[in-house]
């Protein structure tokens, strides 16, 4: 197990967590002030940025190379680009975004679950290239609902797939050239180890070891290269409530959980923990 060595503030629902320029980032759903930014040391609160106009609090990630940080909206279906000073821009991507990440070259992969597709953007928003449908690329025809990629450096693609009604609930290994699936784990939703319930989030540490958050488990699992399961590194007696979004500093080995309630088919309140893996 990962062990906590620090709780962020409870509050309203936590919808990302990233760092940027030695300072941890947290996307809450407010009217303004949505992101809070914390010293990564000390975790003290240092200022709030607000983002014009935002409306879907999607996912969050940073760019060490650009210095910004990536908010995406799918009720405006757009991406919100903010720098360490909270100015902001955004563009339309047409669609629903969900999961965010960066890949080596310093670009931006956006996940669209609706339209079951991976697209990368330049850092200004212009379209790079797309795999799209993934159902095409994913033999089986019950894996749809894509939540959250990952390029490693390989350039092979890790994706997490399957939303609550779905017969299959899982993480996936995709060539870098998009075709053929290389690895996957998962299969029928179910609580044993090699089981999902909504995997919804990823992280990979620099020897692609693979972080995954296993929502209505209440869990996070660490699984090898290759997709084969290890262990769980966080489990519900960690957690307040449901795992989310994920975020790990590979220097520091910090892993960073968005823990929120789900009261009546809404989030509620949220947290982050951090821990030590």
């Amino acid at each position: 197990m990962g062990q906590v060595i620090h709780q962020l503030p409870e509050g309203p629902s936590v919808h990302g967590v990233t760092s940027l320029a030695g300072e941890v980032f947290l996307l809450r759903r407010k009217e303004r002030d949505q992101v809070e930014v914390y010293d990564g040391i000390t975790y003290r609160l240092q200022r709030c940025l607000t983002v014009p106009n935002i409306r879907g609090f999607g996912d969050m990630t940073s760019c060490e190379h650009y210095l910004c940080v990536y908010i995406s909206d799918h009720i405006v279906e757009c991406i919100h680009r903010l720098d360490l000073h909270g100015a902001s821009t955004h563009w339309p991507v047409n669609d629903r975004p969900h999961g965010l990440s960066v890949n080596r070259t310093h670009n931006l992969l956006v996940t669209f679950r609706d339209v079951c597709n991976i697209a990368e953007f330049s850092s200004h928003g212009d379209l790079i290239r797309e795999i799209t449908p993934l159902y095409d690329v994913i033999t089986q025809p019950d894996v749809i609902n894509p939540w959250h990629a990952i390029q490693l450096t390989s350039g092979q693609y890790i994706v997490c797939h399957g939303g609550r009604d779905d017969a299959v609930h899982g993480v996936c290994m995709i060539s870098a050239d998009g075709r053929q699936i290389v690895h996957s784990h998962g299969g029928q939703p179910g609580p044993d180890n090699d089981q999902y319930e909504v995997p919804r989030h990823l992280a990979v540490d620099a020897f692609d070891f693979v972080f995954v958050s296993d929502l209505n488990n209440s869990r996070v699992k660490l699984l090898s290269p290759t997709l084969g399961y290890i262990r769980d590194v966080v489990s519900n007696g960690l957690l307040k409530w449901k795992p989310g979004r994920l975020y790990l500093d590979t220097r520091r080995r910090h892993l960073y959980v968005t823990d929120n309630e789900w009261k009546g088919g809404k989030l509620t309140i949220g947290r982050v923990i951090v821990l030590s893996v």
